[in-house]
């Protein structure tokens, strides 16, 4: 080593290749970029799951929850009213008046599958997914053919890393030819872990089509359409994500990733300081930052 490095034609060749290994460590850094969204996708650590509840004051109001507590004090025998009501509630953001009212409805119908499958959605909002997988299974005993249990279960599989069985899930709910765009955009996120993209953008595309206004599929074919060097439709994808909803970093931080691997650094940089400002922690922003501003 030290005979090396004393010949001057070696010291040459050897800034050469450290210039070389710079370049080629440059042009490799967005495909570990890519390798980290398609990471971030496909363990569904997206700001908002899309089977979480969606928050909706109005249906929680004082005008509605009252209008359905008199429907059921008109009937409290009737266990649809308090399923109905506890829908309300989780919109609401109240859980535990919707698991009281879902409690209900069941002890007056032990077979009412619907109202299983939303205190299983209640619990896992909870954090309870030992409790919502329980009644996610209640829900299909009853009856095998529901699909949103089916696609709730397999969310649950999904997330403890247990793929086969969550696509055996999605499938299953896709068979039963499904309307819920979410069977097919989750079925897509494991295509798109197994690497099997053109799969996961025909799933992705599908979940659009039954859910136009949804950005998370958007944001999932993107990332597909990236891996797959078509950063044309992955941008356009990308730039309809946030069209739709400009307040997830995971949008910004994935438009910022095609600036960067197009080497327009400082429309990138903008991109990831918005996801930054958006979420602080997002890791996939902090890291393009670094990457095209050193130092910032």
């Amino acid at each position: 080593m030290t005979m090396a490095s004393a010949n001057p034609a070696s010291a040459t060749d050897s800034r050469r290749t450290g210039k070389a290994l710079r370049r080629a460590k440059a042009f490799l850094t967005p495909a570990a970029a890519l390798a980290a969204a398609l990471s971030l996708s496909a363990c569904a650590s997206t700001p908002v799951p899309t089977d979480a509840i969606r928050l909706d004051r109005s249906q929680g109001s004082q005008e509605n929850i009252a209008s359905l507590s008199s429907v059921i004090s008109n009937n409290p025998s009737d266990p649809e009213g308090y399923n109905v009501r506890g829908s309300a509630y989780g919109r609401a953001g109240e859980f535990r008046k919707a698991l009281a009212d879902f409690n209900t409805a069941l002890q007056l119908n032990p077979r009412f599958y619907q109202a299983y499958a939303n205190r299983a959605l209640v619990h896992r909002n909870m954090g309870r997914q030992a409790e919502a997988a329980a009644d996610y299974n209640a829900a299909l005993q009853i009856n095998p053919s529901y699909d949103v249990a089916l696609i709730g279960r397999g969310n649950l599989y999904r997330q403890a890393g247990r793929d086969v069985e969550a696509f055996n899930d999605f499938n299953r709910a896709i068979q039963l030819d499904t309307t819920d765009g979410r069977a097919y955009h989750n079925r897509g996120l494991i295509y798109q872990k197994r690497g099997q993209h053109s799969a996961a953008i025909e799933d992705f595309s599908k979940a659009i089509s039954l859910s136009s206004s949804s950005p998370e599929p958007y944001n999932g074919r993107g990332i597909s359409y990236l891996a797959l060097r078509d950063d044309e439709n992955a941008f356009s994808d990308f730039n309809t994500a946030i069209q739709l909803d400009n307040s997830r970093a995971e949008s910004w931080a994935n438009q910022g990733l095609v600036y960067e691997q197009r080497g327009e650094n400082a429309n990138a940089a903008r991109s990831y300081q918005h996801a930054l400002r958006l979420d602080p922690n997002y890791s996939l922003a902090r890291t393009g930052l670094a990457r095209v501003r050193p130092g910032a």
